[in-house]
């Protein structure tokens, strides 16, 4: 028999018409007497199962994130209750003989064993953020879309202007494509839409112009270009909506921005805020914070075989940013704590596991930065636990390891002499 830790709880089972909930109350002798209904998944169906949550003086509900369908249910109820939001996998029950009413009432005896591990959900400020930081990627991505589908006319057409210039959609390629655009098969000279700070020859880039836009690639190149236009905007516009909800969190972004890797756009450090929320007293470690960012190697072991390594998908939005963070401070001479990390993990174990690897210091700087509240510091990544006592005689190969991992680079090394 398991032990009840909640005495009266709700359990609920929500889809996207439908909501069932089952409260489950124990009294003094450890007997559970049940209560289960239906309500409409509409805005009067969820004022009504607030009301029937107060007449039982039910204040903990839990249910499971299906979907999007969970968003409304959890906005109306965390105003008068404590409401925990669990993985399907905590939930999933034993297949066969299951119906909406008996998922309710297993979620119900789940949560009031204290069997559900609840999931992170940051206060509404910090969720209204990282809905818009997330939209702002989603328009990015689209940007992105719409800019290769772009090339692919230029490149039908036999424009080369990938060729001459780092920058097809900057200010001179675009010059030169919006006059082909306007002016279909006319020759003309490159000379006056090539700005001077241009490293390409005029020779070259008026070869690279010589080709024939077909009507067709014409007409489509014209809509992707219109379209760039358009995404530019409107994530101009969404930023600048951004900017203003992060008015209150100055003061976390100031501190976040010393990380490095994370001062150069605000927008990193703004997607950073977003999904962590800002608070690290939900992490009571470092570590809590790398496994829930998908940064840190499984536990899958029985007996003396490891059977998977790998990262879990926890993450999605973070982990990403925090690789392309990682994959530029790993060249970067600012900050060799980085750059030595990753090319010692990556003799070892290759390329992938060593950004990982990088991705974790960040993370455990940001959780000691916010829980700490001080400015970014090398220092705890520059000494190594296995220095060696300065009491020791160190031979040769010791001292130059020991320069080494400290970050000094060794210009003429006596063990590589002949």
């Amino acid at each position: 028999m398991f032990k009840i830790f909640r005495k009266n709880c709700c359990g609920l089972d929500v889809h996207k018409t439908w909501i069932y909930a089952c409260i489950g109350i124990t009294d003094a002798n450890s007997r559970t007497e049940y209560f289960q209904a239906r309500f409409s998944a509409f805005s009067k169906g969820l004022q009504e199962l607030s009301h029937w949550l107060d007449k039982y003086n039910c204040k903990e509900v839990c249910m499971e994130s299906a979907g999007k369908f969970w968003i409304p249910v959890f906005n109306i109820l965390e105003k008068t209750c404590l409401v925990t939001l669990a993985h399907p996998k905590y939930t999933k029950p034993q297949k066969g003989n299951k119906t909406d009413r008996k998922d309710a009432k297993w979620i119900c005896d789940l949560f009031m064993c204290d069997m559900i591990k609840p999931s992170f959900i940051p206060p509404p400020a910090i969720r209204h953020l990282r809905d818009l930081v997330r939209y702002r990627g989603k328009l990015t991505n689209m940007l992105t879309g719409e800019k290769n589908r772009a090339q692919n006319c230029l490149t039908v057409s036999n424009l080369k202007l990938d060729d001459v210039f780092a920058d097809v959609f900057g200010k001179s390629a675009r010059s030169i494509t919006e006059y082909i655009l306007t002016h279909p098969g006319e020759p003309f000279d490159v000379a006056q839409f090539v700005d001077r700070r241009c490293k390409s020859p005029l020779s070259e880039i008026q070869a690279a112009v010589d080709g024939a836009v077909s009507p067709e690639q014409a007409v489509k190149l014209r809509q992707c270009l219109d379209h760039i236009d358009q995404l530019r905007l409107l994530r101009q516009r969404l930023e600048q909506e951004i900017l203003r909800i992060c008015e209150p969190f100055a003061d976390i972004l100031q501190l976040l921005r010393t990380v490095p890797g994370l001062g150069n756009d605000p927008m990193t450090a703004i997607a950073v805020l977003s999904e962590t929320g800002g608070d690290m007293s939900v992490f009571p470690t470092a570590k809590n914070l790398c496994s829930w960012a998908g940064c840190c190697p499984r536990n899958d072991q029985s007996g003396a075989k490891v059977k998977s390594t790998r990262i879990s998908r926890a993450g999605s939005y973070l982990k990403p940013l925090l690789v392309q963070v990682a994959n530029a401070l790993i060249h970067s001479r600012k900050h060799p704590e980085f750059a030595e990390r990753y090319r010692r993990i990556k003799a070892r174990r290759g390329h992938k596991k060593a950004i990982i690897a990088v991705c974790k210091m960040l993370l455990t700087a940001i959780w000691n930065i916010l829980s700490k509240l001080v400015p970014y510091s090398p220092a705890g990544f520059l000494s190594t636990s296995h220095d060696l006592p300065p009491s020791k005689s160190l031979t040769v190969a010791q001292g130059l390891s020991l320069l080494r991992r400290r970050g000094f680079i060794l210009t003429d090394d006596p063990l590589s002499a002949p």
